[in-house]
């Protein structure tokens, strides 16, 4: 019938892309591993006392509705071990509640120290972050540009680490690898962690290994001016500004440098609804970048194999897309295989793209090995299948961000809101940003995670326990994006 081959195509052509995208992933990891091994025999040089003449350096601030985390962010950026006279740093604020006095006051204590560090407002919030950032470069003369959310707490040496790297003339941007203030807060926190950290790690240094394109964080790193402004500078019509900047500054001949080895820690959502809100504007912003900037990729004078990683880097979100459409259809397809025993064969060789997982596993491991060498065996096990389960969990949510990124439809930039907490057991519920509402897309998660137990019980009974572990993953998956979505907890 035509409905069987309809499902088993789009089946298999979400499992081909999984697969392929696992190939890649572990592709990255060969890049990784390659470039570890060439730096413990060739170590960087230390270019910090080379300098004679440190440059003008303005690190930019953009803030929004920040009151529990501000006043943090700007002490420690005046701690900048760099000459004061050439540090000038402007807190680029759209707030609406008393996050600005709470500025104003910090400000008045620094520049009392004789600081040069500006409060920068605008009429309206035009363009959010991307429209903060292009306001306040317009206002320095500095020659180098570094950033920080609001949440960061920098090194005293990140200046002295980063600036010097821009001693070669073609080095457009210096990105640094985010650490975690408050990893161990909770068990969301600590799969946040999991994930984040294979891509400042493997994808990050892989990418630079391999000579493609990487891409500016957002925050915790440094531009050249000239770089932003000959890349056509911020713009906001994607919710990744940084992203898309990055491969418009890429496309231009810039180059970009990372640095693993200096760390830039920062807070981690603690909640799944902010931890939704985040997953929705990257998702969706990679998926608007994607969009804009492929075709510019494709028609650019790069070598192959550096297209095909921009590839993956810019759809990497549509990942979700694939692990969705193969999860809803897996149950169609165990009735499919019950009643179509000559299709036996077909079965058989689609189940080779699940190898992917492994290749998955494989690049978490390496991820995890070099960030933890001790005890890391242990922590992976612990840690990789709750990850991936809550992972899958998270499909429907983020499949329909990046489903809206790559048609086109626009949404307003969504903060991700802060709470200044790392202690376990501290509580956020005095927090004034948080407003929790049951949504319909909660309601089909926990839907999904009965359509799954479904799926456990159909296996059974038609003795197919081929998608057994699969389905249970799923089940447990929705299962905890939606308890924790209707009732966040402390722990």
């Amino acid at each position: 019938m035509l409905w069987e081959w309809i499902v088993i195509w789009l089946y298999s052509i979400s499992l081909l892309f999984i697969f392929l995208f696992s190939l890649g992933q572990l592709h990255l990891t060969w890049h990784y591993l390659k470039a570890k091994k060439q730096l413990s025999t060739n170590p960087e040089p230390q270019h910090d006392k080379a300098v004679q003449n440190w440059p003008k350096v303005c690190v930019q601030l953009p803030v929004f509705n920040e009151r529990y985390v501000v006043k943090d962010l700007i002490n420690k950026v005046c701690e900048l071990d760099y000459p004061t006279e050439k540090l000038i740093i402007q807190v680029l604020d759209d707030s609406t509640d008393d996050t600005t006095e709470i500025i104003r006051k910090s400000i008045s204590e620094w520049k009392n120290k004789g600081f040069s560090i500006e409060l920068i407002r605008r009429q309206n919030r035009e363009g959010y972050k991307a429209g903060a950032l292009q306001y306040g470069l317009q206002l320095t003369d500095a020659e180098f540009i570094a950033i920080f959310d609001a949440d960061f707490l920098p090194d005293p040496q990140f200046l002295r680490k980063t600036v010097p790297q821009f001693k070669n003339e073609k080095i457009g941007v210096v990105q640094t690898r985010w650490g975690h203030t408050n990893k161990n807060y909770s068990l969301l926190t600590r799969l946040l962690a999991f994930g984040l950290d294979a891509h400042f790690t493997i994808e990050q240094v892989g990418r630079s290994h391999a000579g493609s394109f990487i891409n500016f964080n957002g925050t915790a790193g440094v531009w050249r001016k000239e770089t932003i402004i000959d890349a056509g500078g911020w713009s906001a019509d994607t919710l990744t500004e940084d992203l898309d900047l990055s491969y418009r500054a890429q496309l231009r001949g810039w180059k970009f440098l990372y640095r693993e080895d200096v760390e830039s820690p920062a807070e981690l959502p603690i909640i799944m609804p902010a931890i939704k809100s985040q997953q929705f504007r990257w998702n969706k912003g990679g998926a608007e970048t994607a969009r804009k900037n492929f075709g510019k990729i494709l028609k650019s004078p790069i070598g192959f194999s550096h297209k095909t990683h921009a590839f993956f880097h810019l759809f990497n979100s549509s990942i979700f897309i694939a692990i969705l459409v193969t999860a809803l259809l897996s149950l169609p397809m165990l009735y499919i295989k019950s009643i179509r025993p000559e299709l036996a064969l077909l079965f058989q060789i689609g189940s080779v793209f699940l190898l992917g997982f492994f290749s998955i596993g494989i690049f978490y491991w390496v991820a995890n090995k070099f960030l933890l060498p001790k005890n890391h065996t242990s922590y992976f096990f612990k840690t990789f299948p709750v990850f991936i389960t809550v992972s899958m969990g998270l499909s429907l949510h983020n499949a329909l961000a990046v489903a809206e990124g790559l048609l086109g439809i626009k949404s307003a930039f969504i903060r991700t809101p802060k709470f200044n907490l790392s202690g376990k057991g501290q509580s956020w519920k005095s927090n004034r940003y948080i407003k929790l509402q049951f949504s319909w897309l909660t309601l089909l998660e926990g839907l999904l995670a009965i359509y799954f137990a479904f799926g456990i019980v159909l296996g059974i009974q038609l003795k197919d326990y081929g998608l057994l572990l699969f389905h249970f993953m799923l089940m447990i998956g929705f299962s905890m994006v939606f308890y924790h979505s209707v009732k966040p907890k402390v722990k």
